[in-house]
């Protein structure tokens, strides 16, 4: 019923930009947070930034003044400018949105299956 889905991975070089976006749809009665996370290879995923409903953002340190989380509450979608981009951010990318579904009505977490980010060196 709920769908969550990232575009605008890619391959950059190393200093290069990426804007990924996610839009979720579906049977959405409201969103919560929303937040992206990424996952290298022999790595754990780990949150990268995440955005509440009200505008607030929180990042990771290691991509603090680089990435900037956005959000359409309109469109129902999370953004993430990935500037200046370094080789270690290399990885697949995920959009986890809080949400309440009017299937549920009840507040829990969605997942988009990922898109993949290359930062060449």
């Amino acid at each position: 019923q709920v769908q969550l889905v990232e575009s605008g991975g890619g391959l950059v070089q190393a200093g290069g930009s990426l804007r990924l976006s996610c839009a979720a749809s579906g049977s959405i009665f409201s969103i919560n947070d929303m937040g992206w996370y990424r996952q290298a290879p022999g790595k754990q995923r780990e949150l990268v930034a995440a955005i509440t409903s009200g505008g607030t953002t929180n990042y990771a340190d290691s991509v603090k003044g680089r990435f900037t989380i956005s959000r359409d509450n309109a469109k129902n979608t999370v953004y993430l400018q990935m500037n200046s981009l370094k080789p270690e951010d290399t990885g697949v990318y995920y959009c986890k949105a809080d949400l309440v579904s009017t299937r549920y009505y009840y507040a829990m977490d969605y997942w988009g299956k990922g898109t993949l980010v290359t930062v060449s060196s």
